[in-house]
């Protein structure tokens, strides 16, 4: 019996996961853009680690932004591709590329 309320409790720890994220979502003011709904001003950043070359430091970049923000919000937010405002920043030191991203999250 005592396994079956441990199991349960485990099995609730997904949906109440999930309300945490979209209460996370929902504290930033949101406005509509070309028919995505996005955050009005609240930024997301992602860094890359040294790379090779600058097109991989600025995917890498992208993937840590996309990384960070389904963590704090949820996947749904998390689409680089649908983000907003986004500005990329790269520096080249001892022969290799940092980059660095900021975009303000959407979704569909």
């Amino acid at each position: 019996m005592r396994l079956i309320a441990i199991a349960c409790a485990f099995l609730a720890l997904p949906s109440v996961a999930l309300a945490q994220l979209k209460e996370n979502a929902d504290a930033w003011p949101k406005v509509r853009v070309g028919g995505k709904t996005c955050f009005a001003s609240h930024e997301h950043y992602g860094e890359s680690r040294p790379w090779a070359n600058k097109k991989g430091a600025i995917a890498y970049a992208v993937r840590e932004w996309e990384r960070f923000t389904a963590w704090e919000y949820g996947k749904s937010w998390s689409n680089y591709r649908l983000a907003t405002g986004k500005r990329t920043s790269c520096k080249r030191a001892s022969g290799r590329w940092v980059c660095s991203t900021f975009a303000r999250p959407c979704r569909r």
